[in-house]
């Protein structure tokens, strides 16, 4: 056996300070027979048959793999296609699709970056985009969740010739949505670009269309947006979404697309069929948030804007005690801990979905309102443990 190094060490250490803290994680899936509250499947289309028709169609015509970058050899018909019915789903001018959402956003954010743009963010937006701002080298401010009057000041005091303000249409984590149409038009009253990353409103907003689309922005041009496949949309892969010229720009410039294989032809025909689906049927839309408002009203919290509904529990061990016990209850529902929560309050994270019916997600509620509730009472509704409302709203 090998001796141990420095690195050994290190790395022992690190997982010690995790469990002290709860905060492992552990790769896992779905239980069978478990109801799914966790999974980001909002319309219940990654098991739609339709959707792996046109995936199995597409790998027996094109390959299971693209073989190639987009810049080499691995665009298809099956991509051309996928960014087509983005752009009819979204109504914008042109797409271009990437790996995965978060290779979109880390090439777009990074690829209109450098020392003359001023990149100004939501303090929530998710890892990949402020890992794209920190590869674009770019002078960046953040400004508080949802701070209107921080990006006024940002735009307002800026020295450098061009800014991008990169804000998500509805939060990953809090399932609150942001004021599109107030911060586009500042956007366009300092000349600036709006990026909207939608992973969490495309097939949820604007009958399925998105925040941008019902916000009426969609071709606005100074608006562009982000997305992935592998959510609403029940596949794999990622897209930005905007100008042919933004299109042209990133296929030159995002190292993402250039180096990275092109997304799989399977998934990119799974993809646009359930963007013609999300067109076709906006009554899919309809009935998540139908069952998005009934999941909230049990747990006794606001319904959110979109799928997600967030309950606080305070502490890490809490918040993974609770996700266990409710696991082996039957039910699975997300456990978000630092670093995945920007606020700092861990808590439960429970997605609607389309396909969930009345009875099922009303005892599935059920369990998780009596679990947090048997938890509160346990920690004496201790405001210090437990900061926020357990049953009551969400942060």
């Amino acid at each position: 056996m090998a001796a141990a190094t420095a690195m050994d060490a290190w790395l022992r250490t690190r997982a010690d300070v995790r469990a002290r803290r709860g905060l492992l994680r552990r790769d896992s899936g779905l239980r069978p027979g478990t109801i799914d509250l966790a999974s980001n499947d909002y319309l219940g289309l990654a098991g739609d048959p339709r959707l792996a028709e046109a995936a199995a169609e597409a790998a027996s015509k094109h390959g299971t793999g693209a073989r190639a970058s987009r810049v080499v050899c691995g665009t298809t018909g099956a991509h051309r296609d996928l960014e087509s019915n983005l752009c009819l789903l979204t109504g914008q001018e042109a797409a271009l699709t990437f790996s995965s959402g978060y290779t979109a956003n880390l090439g777009a954010v990074a690829a209109l970056g450098g020392p003359g743009t001023l990149m100004i963010y939501d303090a929530h937006v998710h890892a990949s985009l402020l890992d794209g701002i920190r590869l674009s080298r770019s002078p960046s401010v953040s400004v508080g969740h949802k701070d209107l009057a921080g990006i006024r000041a940002a735009l307002a005091g800026r020295t450098e010739p061009r800014a991008v303000v990169v804000l998500e249409s509805i939060y990953s984590v809090l399932g609150d949505a942001a004021d599109l149409a107030a911060a586009a038009a500042l956007c366009s009253e300092f000349d600036a670009l709006l990026m909207v990353d939608e992973a969490h409103g495309i097939g949820v907003a604007g009958a399925g269309r998105g925040a941008v689309h019902a916000a009426g922005l969609a071709g606005a041009a100074h608006v562009a947006v982000t997305a992935t496949l592998s959510k609403a949309l029940g596949a794999q892969g990622g897209a930005v979404l905007g100008s042919a010229l933004l299109r042209e720009h990133l296929a030159n410039t995002a190292r993402t697309f250039i180096f990275d294989t092109a997304l799989a032809p399977g998934s990119a025909a799974a993809a646009a069929e359930a963007a013609r689906i999300v067109l076709a049927e906006p009554a899919l839309a309809e009935r998540l948030h139908a069952n998005a408002a009934s999941l909230a009203r049990r747990c006794g919290i606001p319904a959110a804007a979109g799928a997600v509904q967030s309950i606080p529990v305070g502490s890490a061990e809490l918040a993974a005690t609770l996700a266990a016990e409710l696991a082996d209850a039957g039910v699975s529902v997300g456990c978000f801990r630092p670093p995945s929560v920007p606020d700092g309050v861990s808590r439960l994270r429970l997605t609607a979905r389309a396909d969930l019916g009345g009875a099922e997600l009303e005892w599935a509620a059920g369990l998780v309102a009596d679990a947090v509730a048997a938890a509160t009472s346990a920690a004496g509704a201790d405001a210090a443990a437990i900061p926020g409302a357990l049953i009551g709203g969400a942060a």
